[in-house]
């Protein structure tokens, strides 16, 4: 969409698309939100676009933030929070259920409502549930406001690794041994869904990986070597999300891949490696976004392999509609071939990320990379396509 579309008044000059950039959220993965979202502000052409900044607590109110990238920064290994943004610790944020009005509305207790004026894209930057999931998605779908990223389906099926990994099956590519565990399972049958795990153990072996079905960004998971850790592992995935999955371990090389949608459909990047951490058991939370372990961008791989992955990761993204954005992790596995491990619809995408750095190694800047996902969104309508 280009400035001639939008609402004129003839008497004042073309206004600049407006970005509501939404962040933070009610997951566990709300502090990594803020901090994508500090480096999309800074990195959005305001000489294009006007911004406006929306946070979501952790509770779930929709709070008016301060514009102020700089305060949305890790400090003292601490990931900032939506609360310490917002203009007002009462006030909310409403965006109406309507497509014919795209105005955005804020009050406080005791207030007028103030018309914030109208939003015509969204940049969702909310990892994990209530956000990266679909539900976000869904609610811009009954406004009729675009935005950045994958729909209702594509982002449902890029959360749940579960059926993530059943519609990559369904497809043909290849996924390594998994079992998931539901809230049920757990709940009336322990012994029974304990069994299971260590039955699955016996046949793929140890260590196994056990993680939450529904979440990202390493939060829950456990590495567990040996029976003794299989509780404690199980019950810190379910602090995070009921349903839990595990996994065996692929020996092999971890290969990341970003793919991004440009106007003739989507291309891969370099692909990168993420070699084992030292100071880590795993590539965890704290490896990625504490203590910033590097990658190797682009990964040192044949012409043939990065030529295979990056097909690799253009299927997977077209496998479960996926939409604007979307970085494919895969194994490259003892034998030789790929095994993909998940996609992520809305990566980490802060400037240490490894998808705004495939993606500058493959010739496309930070900024650029913000500016063709805003394009890619008001291209496109709402509803089915």
């Amino acid at each position: 969409m280009s400035t001639e579309n939008l609402p004129q008044n003839p008497e004042q000059p073309p206004r600049k698309p407006r970005v509501a950039v939404v962040f933070g959220g009610r997951s566990s993965e709300h502090g990594i939100s803020v901090v994508t979202a500090g480096a999309v502000l800074r990195a959005i052409d305001r000489t294009k676009y006007d911004v406006l900044p929306i946070g979501i607590t952790r509770d779930g109110r929709w709070a008016l933030t301060a514009d102020e990238p700089e305060r949305m920064a890790i400090t003292d290994r601490r990931t900032p929070e939506v609360e310490e943004l917002t203009e007002s610790q009462e006030g909310a944020v409403v965006l109406p259920v309507d497509p014919a009005n795209r105005e955005v509305v804020y009050s406080e207790p005791g207030s007028v409502p103030k018309a914030l004026g109208e939003v015509d894209v969204v940049f969702p930057v909310l990892h994990g549930p209530y956000g990266e999931d679909g539900t976000l998605q869904g609610l811009l779908e009954l406004s009729g406001v675009p935005y950045v990223g994958s729909g209702v389906l594509a982002s449902a099926v890029g959360q749940d690794k579960e059926y993530m990994k059943r519609v990559f099956t369904s497809f043909g590519l290849r996924v390594g041994p998994y079992l998931v565990i539901r809230p049920r399972e757990w709940e009336r049958d322990r012994a029974g869904a304990r069994k299971e795990i260590v039955d699955f153990a016996g046949e793929h072996g140890w260590p196994l990986f056990v993680k939450p079905a529904r979440a990202g960004s390493s939060i829950g998971i456990t590495k567990v070597d040996d029976l003794s850790g299989l509780d404690e592992a199980v019950e810190e995935a379910r602090r995070h999300d009921p349903k839990v999955l595990v996994e065996a371990a692929v020996r092999g090389r971890e290969i990341e891949c970003g793919v991004l949608e440009f106007e003739d459909g989507p291309r891969a990047s370099m692909p990168a490696e993420i070699p084992p951490p030292d100071a880590h058991a795993y590539y965890d939370f704290e490896a990625k976004y504490i203590d910033s372990t590097p990658g190797l961008v682009p990964a040192p791989l044949t012409e043939e392999q990065t030529a295979e992955v990056q097909r690799l990761a253009v299927e997977a993204f077209e496998a479960a509609s996926c939409e604007g954005l979307v970085r494919a992790d895969f194994f490259l596995a003892e034998d030789g071939e790929f095994v993909i491990n998940e996609i992520n619809t809305m990566p980490g995408f802060t400037p240490i990320s490894m998808y705004p750095q495939m993606w500058q190694a493959s010739g496309v800047s930070y900024g650029e990379l913000v500016d063709r996902l805003l394009e890619a969104a008001l291209r496109r309508s709402t509803g089915l396509r």
